[in-house]
């Protein structure tokens, strides 16, 4: 298989755990030698799932991929909270679940389907005074972060096991699926945060399609010798 990183390629990876996405960009950048690459659309180190990049001339596309709606499958875990909403950081309160039903999960679910304002969280990528507010909130500086519209067209659950709840959410550009497991706890008085994520669609683009890093990486590699033997 051949690729035309100058012409412009679309590429379709599953973001390892604990990467982040500049971490993938970076990877491919310099083991392909990949002049001009970006992604459409950031993932948490700590999600897994579809990242698009773009390369050459392709990169000209990159805001209408972000643009389109994504879906991820994750789990919550009711009961605790921690000040990233995730496993970035550690359990800071803890509440009783006794009174949580399974009905009472999905009567709540309902509340958040639709146009809804959430704030993100002070443990992510954007930008607040021209500074990215997690680092504001690495240093213990409190930054004032105002509420979005998003929409929230689907939120799933798919399997409970108190205290792990399974989703699968499908929802706007920019919205943070952290915030909403966090806005849920509130929602059933036990607090909430996100234990997994994987982004599992953007638009037509499925992660079923997506290749492992290092698997493209090789391919190319091999591909490029092919060419040279």
């Amino acid at each position: 298989m051949k690729f035309d990183f100058q012409t412009g390629e679309c590429l379709l990876i599953n973001k390892p755990y604990e990467w982040t996405s500049f971490d993938v960009v970076k990877k491919l950048k310099y083991s392909l030698r990949i002049k001009k690459i970006g992604h459409a659309g950031t993932l948490d180190p700590l999600a897994t799932g579809l990242l698009i990049l773009c390369t050459g001339k392709m990169t000209k596309q990159i805001d209408s991929y972000q643009a389109q709606e994504k879906e991820y499958t994750g789990q919550l875990v009711l009961g605790e909270t921690t000040p990233s909403y995730d496993l970035e950081t550690e359990v800071n309160q803890t509440f009783d679940i006794s009174h949580i039903t399974p009905e009472l999960i999905q009567e709540k679910v309902q509340d958040f389907l639709g146009e809804i304002e959430q704030v993100p969280p002070m443990h992510s990528a954007i930008k607040v005074n021209g500074e990215r507010v997690y680092k504001k909130a690495r240093k213990g500086e409190e930054v004032i972060i105002k509420a979005r519209k998003v929409t929230i067209t689907t939120f799933e659950i798919t399997n409970i096991d108190l205290p792990k709840v399974d989703f699968r959410v499908v929802c706007s550009k920019g919205t943070y699926i952290r915030s909403l497991v966090r806005d849920l706890g509130e929602a059933l008085g036990a607090g909430a945060y996100m234990s997994a994520l994987t982004r599992t669609r953007i638009g037509e683009f499925l992660l079923e399609n997506a290749y492992e890093v290092e698997d493209f990486v090789n391919l190319v590699k091999d591909s490029r010798d092919e060419e040279e033997v």
